[in-house]
């Protein structure tokens, strides 16, 4: 009854204010919410106002209605991390593939995704492919090199950017490279040593005839070969020349098919125990990708502190992962959980700038909050029916940089353990035989539902997915949210509170306030000075965010961008 009550009075707020624009349409400022004259954005973001089609209790979902995304052509995206074989199954065959991911664009791109990453696409007897048996082809459970091509024009016709999954540590032991390496040294005489002439595939990898930390015996042979990860993920010998050769013939073949840059697996991993060798090895790749491709972009998976990625943002590289606010012992979830205050989120992004810019100061940060190496998000906070899952996500997507978010997560997807809880069949229905779904990984655990099959979200204004969409939404409208830099705002920020201005030189500056605890707040803005207007407006429950005179209200778990 409350939430009819609350609709009928929402149709008739909007019928009110129908009549009154055609009275005086001079008083309304478009997307904004305001009627007070207030000037609009500067950024030519937010669309002419339109009548709604239909009203929500909801107050996000009619506040924001008239935003659009800002027209940017740059490495500062919202990039959507696809498993392949768990996504969407285009054929029945229960596996993920490409055709089903061509399938499924709208959806990304209606979420307000302008990039995607597809985990390895490369053939390889696993179902996870990060161990590459040929670096120029398609795994055929996937579809078909023409399917990849065909990919890449749907999504260049929308806008939309792809990024290959690029595993340069190690192959498989399948690999041709290993195989030849291999093979060579069975048949060498005892005593004997490798002639580069007669097997220079020996020289792809280290071997050794000690076994060394980090090797594993070469079975048949008294040789041992590095293997850090799994012994049968041999380890490249990326120092060498002729593996750099290979490697340039690699890049050189995806960018020249249409991709516009690669996520870098394991970069720490390059060389054990050597910054310098990485951050050497780095250099040369982004110099390597951009002589070919001045566009191709860049971001490389380092699991490791702020300071060891700020040593590695000496290579030039355009990204790094942000680790540190990352996981289920990350910034964002002490934030969320209340081991940390909300301020000291805040305080943790203007420290991650400034460390990473007095390393390279075109650096665009890529922060995430969970990926397919991680637990999925919704499982962190016990209790929770939908606000904290949703408030940590947005403490991510307002980060600014490259922002990635892994699929399923916009619907609240769980899993956690092993590797193939953290890789589910991605929940499009209720229905495991339904269209597009896919057959579960070998020897993934029953997992638990706490939110329901897309199908059943997109009718719930409160959904997580409707939440996803709407958050992308304002990140986009307002450019200087991912391509600013941070200002706190310790006036406004507490333990509940976390305050900031992005500040922008090309882009209107915007005030961001997220309320990250359940209690409602009521926040003061006449400490912040200058003009603020209330331009959009992100809630978990049907409870509206006010802003009268100077006086902000906030809702439990609710956010709040203002323009300067």
């Amino acid at each position: 009854m409350k939430r009819l009550l609350r609709w009928v009075g929402s149709v008739l707020v909007t019928l009110l204010v129908v009549l009154a624009y055609a009275k005086n349409p001079e008083m309304f400022v478009a997307g904004t919410g305001a009627t007070d004259g207030a000037p609009a954005a500067t950024d030519a973001t937010i669309a002419a106002a339109q009548p709604a089609e239909t009203t929500s209790a909801v107050q996000m979902i009619d506040y924001n209605r008239g935003l659009q995304p800002a027209a940017t052509d740059d490495d500062y995206r919202t990039t959507y991390e696809i498993f392949v074989s768990s996504f969407c199954d285009s054929n029945g065959d229960g596996t993920g593939d490409i055709n089903g991911i061509r399938s499924k664009l709208d959806y990304i791109c209606d979420l307000g995704f302008d990039q995607i990453w597809l985990t390895p696409v490369h053939p390889s007897a696993t179902y996870h492919k990060y161990d590459v048996d040929d670096y120029c082809a398609i795994d055929p459970s996937f579809g078909t090199m023409e399917d990849y091509e065909a990919l890449l024009a749907d999504c260049h016709a929308r806008g939309v950017r792809v990024l290959l999954d690029l595993v340069l540590n190690h192959t498989s032991d399948t690999h041709p490279w290993f195989v030849a390496a291999a093979d060579y040294l069975r048949t060498l005489p005892a005593g004997k040593e490798p002639v580069f002439e007669e097997c220079p595939y020996v020289w792809y990898y280290t071997f050794s005839r000690e076994q060394l930390d980090g090797f594993v015996p070469l079975e048949g042979t008294d040789w041992y070969y590095e293997a850090r990860f799994w012994s049968e993920m041999p380890d490249l010998n990326l120092g060498n020349d002729v593996v750099r050769d290979e490697i340039r013939k690699i890049v050189k073949f995806w960018l020249d098919k249409g991709v516009d840059g690669f996520r870098l697996d394991a970069v720490t991993s390059y060389v054990t125990n050597s910054t310098d060798a990485n951050v050497e090895f780095l250099s040369w790749l982004a110099a390597t990708c951009k002589e070919i491709d001045p566009n191709c972009y860049l971001v490389g998976e380092a699991w490791t502190d702020r300071g060891s990625i700020a040593a590695l943002y000496r290579s030039g590289i355009d990204s790094l992962f942000d680790f540190p606010f990352a996981d289920s012992a990350g910034i964002i979830k002490q934030v969320m959980s209340g081991e940390r205050p909300a301020s000291s989120y805040v305080q943790e992004m203007v420290a991650s700038e400034a460390a990473f810019g007095a390393s390279n100061q075109g650096f665009v940060d890529a922060p995430f909050y969970t990926n397919h190496d991680t637990a999925r998000s919704a499982g962190f906070y016990p209790g929770d029916d939908g606000p904290a899952t949703k408030m940590a996500y947005a403490l991510s997507l307002f980060m600014p940089g490259d922002s990635f978010v892994y699929y399923g997560e916009e619907l609240g997807m769980e899993g956690s353990g092993k590797d193939e809880n953290k890789r589910a069949p991605m929940r499009w229905s209720a229905d495991a035989g339904a269209s597009g779904m896919c057959a579960a990984p070998e020897g993934m655990d029953a997992l638990p539902a706490k939110f329901p099959p897309l199908e059943e979200q997109v009718s719930d204004d409160l959904s997580v997915w409707r939440w996803f969409g709407e958050v992308i939404r304002v990140r986009r409208a307002f450019p200087a949210i991912a391509r600013g830099t941070t200002e706190a705002v310790d006036a406004l920020s507490d333990d509940a509170v976390a305050a900031f201005i992005r500040r922008s030189a090309e882009y209107q500056d915007v005030l961001v306030v997220l309320n990250l605890r359940g209690e409602t707040v009521v926040r003061d803005l006449s400490q912040v000075g200058g003009s603020l207007t209330l331009a959009a407006v992100l809630g978990t429950t049907e409870e509206p965010i006010t802003c009268e005179g100077s006086t902000l209200t906030l809702p439990g778990y609710s956010v709040a961008v203002l323009t300067l």
